[in-house]
């Protein structure tokens, strides 16, 4: 089709949708392969195949909603809804880890002490680090919101400084998480509260680390003037998220830390 007639985006021939399976595969059999033979050598080959899939991939879609025009407001509607399901998606994958966490809790069972927590499990005090890491996610979501009114307002220096300061509080969210792992008293293994705790806060902390990068790509292309205030889902998705895994943590915060201990 040399002018196509309609707006949506019939997508281009792409090799990374196969380079992004192969990556999966090889990180998959490199894990097994360093849990059984203590080898990591594939397990970061698959890493590096993903990393550069991922990259390479979401730079192509850049260029087609920014230089190439093909993200058309059916498009954007269409990517809209693609986020909002992935989010709730995401919602029942944390659901899980509360029912989890919730079903052990509320019934303890002899093997644990019928207590909660169990005997011998010294647990985190909620009014230190937990406390200070919801204060700086409740701060990045005031951040988010303020670059966001920002972006609809026209105002690029501003966008650009509650972009950059939602980046730094998540990479502090995370320099926080990873002390308080490396000072934790007990471990995933020490029966199912370490299970619990470890999986839910250590998931969220994954989904910190991605909303942390997919902002500082949204920060990079405010700085090469890639949106407007008409056109700027890219933001708004990285937005969507960001207060998910706001969201997300306060309920952690509640039931695990401060309940749970």
């Amino acid at each position: 089709m040399k002018k196509q007639n309609h707006p949506f985006h019939l997508v281009d021939p792409s090799p990374w949708p196969l380079t992004g399976s192969i990556s999966a595969m090889t990180l998959t059999s490199g894990m097994i392969m360093w849990f059984h033979m203590k080898n990591h050598y594939l397990m970061m080959l698959g890493m590096l195949i993903m990393i550069l899939t991922m990259i390479q991939w979401w730079r192509d879609i850049i260029r087609e909603g920014t230089y190439q025009g093909k993200h058309t407001i059916m498009v954007t509607k269409g990517l809209k809804w693609g986020m909002i399901l992935f989010i709730i998606s995401e919602i029942f994958f944390f659901i899980s880890f509360f029912w989890g966490f919730f079903h052990s809790s509320l019934a303890p069972n002899v093997e644990i002490g019928m207590t909660w927590p169990p005997k011998g499990i010294k647990t985190f005090n909620p009014m230190e680090i937990p406390l200070l890491n919801t204060t700086i996610l409740l701060s990045s979501g005031i951040t988010i919101t303020w670059a966001h009114h920002s972006i609809m307002n026209k105002n690029h220096n501003q966008t650009v400084q509650g972009l950059f300061m939602t980046v730094m509080l998540g990479i502090y969210f995370t320099m926080l998480q990873a002390y308080e792992y490396m000072e934790s008293p007990f471990t995933i293994s020490d029966s199912v509260y370490g299970s619990c705790f470890f999986m839910a806060t250590g998931f969220h902390g994954l989904h910190v680390i991605i909303g942390t990068t997919f902002l500082a790509v949204c920060l990079i292309r405010t700085m090469k003037f890639h949106f407007s205030s008409k056109h700027h889902f890219g933001f708004e998705a990285a937005a969507w998220y960001w207060h998910f895994v706001d969201v997300v943590w306060l309920f952690l915060y509640i039931s695990i830390y401060w309940w749970g201990s």
